[in-house]
């Protein structure tokens, strides 16, 4: 029965490095999967801050054209005095929401991070299951070397 007891750590042992190794394997599909969506949502983001970078754009542009017009149409030159300072200041707002807008991507995307110290594949049942093995085998030697 005593010689017995080696073998059944042994067989214990390697018990314990095969599902490590299957929780292992199982984690890493979670990140993958995680790190995909994660990749999908930050694509989403961008589209989004994209399209309404594209729209401001667009309004900005009929903005100003529109107030050129209408300078235009009072006999006032668009570029010089406050003309030219409203049409600057209009661009300048636009350039100030491009900027906050591409800011709150920033952080939208971090904040999907939970932390940049979180390991990406964990060996840590490996490690376990090792030692489980490495206590085994020594308990084993001794217990064949008391024979």
């Amino acid at each position: 029965m005593a010689q017995l007891v080696p073998i059944a750590s042994i067989v214990t042992g390697v018990a314990g490095l095969v599902g490590a190794q299957q929780q292992y394997q199982a984690q890493r599909r979670a990140l993958a999967a995680q790190a995909q969506a994660a990749e999908a949502r930050e694509a989403q983001l961008r589209a989004a801050t994209e399209e309404s970078q594209r729209r401001r754009r667009e309004m900005l542009a009929r903005t100003i054209a529109s107030t050129r017009a209408r300078l235009a149409a009072s006999g006032v030159g668009a570029s010089e005095g406050s003309s030219a300072a409203l049409l600057a200041g209009l661009e300048k707002e636009a350039n100030e929401q491009d900027a906050f807008e591409e800011q709150q991507l920033a952080l939208r995307l971090s904040a999907g991070r939970r932390s940049l110290l979180e390991p990406t594949g964990n060996l840590t049942p490996f490690i376990r299951a090792g030692t489980q093995l490495a206590t085994g085998l020594s308990q084993s030697i001794r217990s064949l070397l008391n024979l």
